[in-house]
C-alpha cells in the first residue's frame, strides 16, 4: 500500500520540481497566509438562541486584532478574522469548517462556539492538523489528546465543582438542576450530580429545557412546584434569560446560580434588576474592574473600536485572540501550521497581565484553570 502511494506521488513530485519557482512557492503556501495577512477562521452562532455569544466573540476578537495590527501585526502581517454563522447547529459548524479547510482560507481556528458544535469539528481539526485555539466550551469530554487543539478556559467540571461547593457551603441541600436538552446540558447534569453525590446529596429536581425554549413554561411550573432552595442553571443563551425572568417573577427570593456561559452580555443587560443576586462562575477576571493590566488592555482595545460595553464574553474572546497571537509570534517570520502548534505547546507560565497561560508538554492542552465566583448587581455588572 505504501509503495503504491509513493509511486502515485512521484509524477506530481516531479512536476513540482520542474515547475517555475513561483509555481513551487504557490504549491507550498500555507492556508490562510499571504505576504501581508494571516486569516483566522471562526464558526459561531451569530443568529439563533446563542447569537449573543457570536456578538461578544466578534467584538473581543476584533478589538484584540486591531490592537495587535496597530502595533505592526505579527512579524509584519496583519491579522484578519473570517467569522461565519452556524446558528448553534452542529452540522452547520461542521460544514463551515469543512469549507474553510477545502478552500484553504484559514491558517488557524479560534473560539468556535458550543459543546455539540465542537464535538462535530474536532475530528476534522485532528485529521487536517489545522491549529485550533480556545474552543468555546469547557466540556471535559472534549479535552482528550488532540494534538492541534489548545484550550484556554478552565473546564466546566472545574466551574461546576466551584459552584456546587459554594452552594453546599452555604448549607443549601435542596438544589435543583435545569439543563439544556443537548450534549452540553447533559454533561453538566452529570458533573453537577457527581459533585452533589460527593457531599452526600442528590438533586432536588432534574429538568431538561429545549435549546429553543419551547418548553420553558412547563419547566417553570415544575420548578415552582418542587420548591427547591436553589436552582442551578446548566443552560446558555436566550433560554437562560427566559428562565431567570420567569423564576424571579413567581419566586423572587429563590437563589439562582449558573456557569460562565449561562448568560451572555445581551441577556444580562436585558434582565436588568432580575439579574441581581445571581451567582455565576467566571473563567476570566471581571471585565469592569481595571485592577489587572489585562483588563486595562482589553478596555483600551474595546474603546479604540468605539465599544463602550465590557463583558465577560468579549474579554474571553480578547484573551483567546491574544493567546493565538502569542503563538504566532513565537512561530517566527516564516509561519507554518506545524510551527504554530509547536509554539503554542511551548507556552509556559505566560502572564498577560494578571492572567496566566501555561500549556503542559503534551496533549490535551489546557492553558488556564482560572475560576472565580461572582454575584451580579443590576444590568449584569459583578458586585463581587
Amino acid at each position: 500500500m505504501r509503495r503504491r502511494q509513493l509511486v502515485s506521488l512521484l509524477p506530481r513530485a516531479a512536476a513540482i520540481s520542474a515547475a517555475p519557482a513561483f509555481v513551487r512557492n504557490a504549491l507550498a503556501d500555507e492556508p490562510g497566509l499571504s505576504a501581508k495577512t494571516i486569516t483566522i477562521g471562526c464558526s459561531a452562532a451569530m443568529t439563533g438562541p446563542l447569537a449573543s455569544f457570536g456578538k461578544d466573540i466578534r467584538q473581543g476578537t476584533e478589538a484584540a486584532m486591531a490592537q495587535i495590527n496597530a502595533r505592526g501585526g505579527i512579524h509584519g502581517r496583519t491579522l484578519q478574522l473570517q467569522m461565519v454563522d452556524d446558528g448553534y447547529v452542529p452540522q452547520r459548524t461542521a460544514d463551515n469548517v469543512k469549507q474553510m479547510l477545502a478552500k484553504g482560507s484559514a491558517f488557524a481556528l479560534l473560539s468556535c462556539v458550543g459543546t455539540p458544535n465542537n464535538a462535530a469539528i474536532l475530528p476534522l481539526v485532528e485529521d487536517s492538523g489545522i491549529p485550533y485555539v480556545a474552543p468555546w466550551t469547557g466540556a471535559s469530554s472534549l479535552r482528550k489528546g488532540y494534538r492541534s487543539v489548545f484550550h484556554v478556559r478552565a473546564s466546566y467540571t472545574d466551574e461546576m465543582r466551584r459552584l456546587v461547593q459554594r452552594l453546599t457551603g452555604m448549607g443549601l441541600k435542596g438544589i435543583g438542576i435545569v439543563h439544556l436538552d443537548n450534549a452540553y446540558g447533559r454533561e453538566m447534569l452529570e458533573d453537577a450530580t457527581r459533585e452533589l453525590a460527593g457531599q452526600g446529596l442528590q438533586p432536588a429536581l432534574q429538568l431538561a429545557v429545549a435549546t429553543d425554549g419551547k418548553n420553558v413554561a412547563e419547566v417553570l411550573d415544575k420548578v415552582l412546584a418542587a420548591h427547591p432552595s436553589a436552582v442551578l442553571l446548566a443552560t446558555a443563551g436566550t433560554v437562560s434569560a427566559d428562565l431567570v425572568r420567569g423564576l424571579r417573577k413567581h419566586s423572587p427570593g429563590l437563589l439562582l446560580a449558573g456557569l460562565s456561559v449561562t448568560l451572555p452580555n445581551d441577556s444580562l443587560a436585558g434582565l436588568g434588576k432580575d439579574a441581581r443576586g445571581m451567582a455565576l462562575t467566571m473563567v476570566v477576571p471581571a471585565p469592569h474592574q481595571g485592577k489587572l493590566q489585562l483588563v486595562r488592555d482589553y478596555q483600551a482595545a474595546m474603546r479604540a473600536g468605539n465599544q463602550q460595553e465590557f463583558s465577560l464574553g468579549s474579554l474571553e474572546a480578547y484573551v483567546n485572540a491574544r493567546v493565538l497571537a502569542e503563538g504566532l509570534e513565537r512561530a517566527g517570520r516564516d509561519p507554518a501550521q506545524s510551527r504554530l502548534r509547536t509554539a503554542l505547546a511551548g507556552i509556559r507560565r505566560w502572564d498577560l497581565g494578571g492572567f496566566a497561560i501555561d500549556y503542559a508538554s503534551q496533549a490535551p492542552y489546557a492553558g488556564s484553570g482560572f475560576v472565580e465566583l461572582g454575584v451580579l448587581g443590576d444590568g449584569g455588572r459583578f458586585l463581587s
